[in-house]
């Protein structure tokens, strides 16, 4: 029987429709390839076999004896692996109670996380957290493409209908600079003496949120300088020490970036940023991506209640 050992499931498929239509077009239909890619494949099937599965006489295609034989098992198997595919899709979607939360910068933000974490055990004791590091290049942190299911963003993000989500921190844009910068004199600088340098920008992929860190909105039309692309903690730092311009940056992240040789100033003029906790809207409905929105919302509003 070693013949048979390496028989494919597709192949088994594409033997046992051919053998319920008798009609090699009508097969190929079914099972959305071509009708030559369906004979070729059933002709391989037969030389591995050592058998031919079906008469093709010019009144069409009938099973041989070998095919009838083959049928009833081929069938078990096939139902078998089926069997074997809704199982391993239940374990999976077990598996989804393990929650991969995205982040593209650390929370930080008053011990935010651990406190979210603990509320959320609290009420989903068998579900697994995973935190994922999501580089600025996806301003959604995971979320667009399945990577992550909750993620702490900055808003505005792309495609915005598709998510919903509760704001963590509504903070002051700060500008950050070299300290040895002109503006570094100043205790607040204004937005309009910002127009005329030039700004790191996230990468074009960050849609919406690279045009917030610019503070486009706030430009008046006039169209940003800038001085370099970004898509990190380290390389802003490298970006600002090197003097290859200036970026804002959120009160609660400039901690990140002020090591030595560079400052921060509050700017007048400017709105504030919005950090927020995400999620798919399809989403909503899974208990666990729920249970931990839930959970934020409660820590949130603990933090602005106290």
């Amino acid at each position: 029987m070693a013949m048979t050992t390496d028989v494919h499931v597709r192949d088994l498929r594409y033997f046992v429709t051919v053998a319920e239509e008798l009609h090699f077009t009508r097969a190929a239909e079914r099972l959305y390839v071509s009708q030559p890619a369906l004979s070729k494949q059933v002709r391989a099937l037969e030389r591995q076999l050592g058998a031919a599965l079906f008469h093709r006489g010019p009144q069409g295609v009938t099973l041989t004896d070998a095919g009838t034989a083959l049928l009833p098992h081929a069938r078990r198997v096939l139902d078998a692996w089926a069997d074997g595919s809704a199982a391993l899709e239940s374990a999976r979607a077990a598996a989804r109670g393990a929650l991969v939360v995205g982040m593209s910068t650390s929370p930080g933000r008053g011990g935010l996380l651990p406190a979210i974490r603990s509320r959320f055990t609290a009420e989903h004791p068998s579900a697994v957290l995973r935190l994922r590091q999501v580089s600025w290049e996806d301003p959604t942190a995971g979320l667009a493409d399945g990577d992550a299911d909750v993620a702490f963003v900055w808003l505005p993000l792309p495609d915005a209908a598709r998510y919903g989500w509760v704001v963590v921190a509504s903070e002051p844009r700060l500008v950050a600079l070299p300290e040895h910068h002109r503006l570094a004199e100043r205790d607040e600088v204004d937005l309009a003496d910002l127009f005329e340098e030039p700004f790191l920008a996230l990468p074009p992929s960050a849609g919406p949120l690279r045009d917030h860190w610019l503070a486009l909105d706030e430009r008046g039309g006039r169209p940003p300088r800038i001085g370099a692309e970004i898509a990190g903690t380290e390389e802003t730092y490298e970006a600002l020490v090197a003097g290859l311009g200036v970026c804002l940056v959120a009160t609660g992240n400039a901690p990140l970036i002020t090591l030595g040789g560079v400052t921060t100033r509050p700017v007048r003029g400017l709105s504030p940023s919005r950090y927020a906790l995400a999620w798919r809207r399809e989403d909503e409905q899974r208990a666990v991506v729920r249970g931990y929105a839930e959970a934020c919302a409660r820590v949130v509003g603990d933090v602005r209640d106290g």
